[in-house]
């Protein structure tokens, strides 16, 4: 897949491409007037740069503005699974990227106020980058993602409208984790649920059809079901688990692997189930950007 390189293109949004950075702030916001959202899509303009504050924009907000997006839909309600997946879809997410949680706080609160009252906050998650990129079991996260040109032909349009060329489909998740649940179990059975040894990250041949690398191994579907995954370990105090993230093209790479995950496709069920269960779910477009920021002209229109 080619990307055109001509100036009037419209471009990425370059947080999507930047590795996770030390501190995140995931908000979710729910429409609750169609009148007042150009006005509030108009202040947050100024906000939003695409790097340090990556924006999409839910199916029913495009929709409520009169828009379409073509493989924009909500978040799927997967039956005939032994394990419950949600779909937990809002108007708008934004994803907050930065280094110092009081900057973040005040960035969401400049955030919040932009949108209010058209769209209003429903959910706000911090996240944290552990050690070199851990998820909070110890195991590496995101081993498989494509970098470079490969990484730029996963996650972004570019076929269809022009308007749409440079966006990204967004899956987002929260992970709750039994981390007590898992800490119990002896290091080889870990390492077998997992598809890896936590010692050096190496893919284990002997692991169970379950483990969770073999469910997800991109390169096993057909078509390849290649993510740009951009997942932070989250904690609220009580709880604590995973945002995970996923760029992409379309959702469908996405989908298939969370089919496969839940069993649906042969019966045989993602042992991360055993300590880990999906608590929200949505899809989300993420515009591309113009003269520096997102562009939040909604298309279709």
């Amino acid at each position: 897949m080619t990307h055109d390189k001509t100036p009037d293109t419209p471009r990425h949004q370059s947080g999507i491409m930047k590795s996770v950075p030390a501190l995140a702030r995931h908000l979710f916001f729910a429409l609750e007037s169609v009148a007042q959202l150009p006005d509030a899509l108009n202040r947050l303009a100024p906000l939003a740069d695409g790097d340090a504050t990556v924006i999409g924009l839910g199916e029913s907000l495009v929709r409520a503005a009169g828009g379409h997006i073509d493989g924009l839909r909500p978040f799927p309600t997967l039956g005939g699974s032994p394990v419950d997946i949600p779909s937990t879809q809002h108007g708008m997410w934004c994803w907050l990227r930065g280094d110092d949680r009081g900057e973040l706080l005040h960035r969401s609160r400049r955030v919040e106020a932009a949108l209010a009252p058209a769209l209003r906050l429903v959910q706000a998650t911090d996240a944290f980058r552990y050690g070199s990129g851990l998820d909070l079991t110890g195991y590496e996260d995101g081993t498989e993602n494509p970098e470079g040109d490969e990484a730029m032909a996963v996650a972004f349009t570019s076929s269809g409208a022009d308007a749409l060329h440079g966006g990204s489909f967004a899956a987002i998740q929260h992970w709750r984790h039994d981390l007590d649940h898992f800490e119990r179990l002896p290091g080889n059975e870990q390492d077998h649920i997992i598809g890896r040894r936590k010692s050096d990250n190496e893919e284990l041949e002997d692991a169970p059809a379950s483990a969770h690398v073999k469910r997800t191994a991109q390169e096993s579907f057909d078509p390849e079901a290649f993510v740009l995954r951009r997942s932070m370990p989250w904690s609220d105090g009580t709880q604590s688990g995973l945002v995970f993230v996923a760029f992409g093209h379309s959702f469908d790479a996405f989908e298939a692997q969370l089919r496969r995950m839940a069993g649906l496709d042969d019966g045989i069920v993602d042992a991360l189930f055993r300590f880990s269960q999906p608590v929200t779910g949505g899809y989300y477009w993420c515009p591309p950007t113009r003269d520096g920021r997102i562009d939040l002209r909604i298309p279709g229109r």
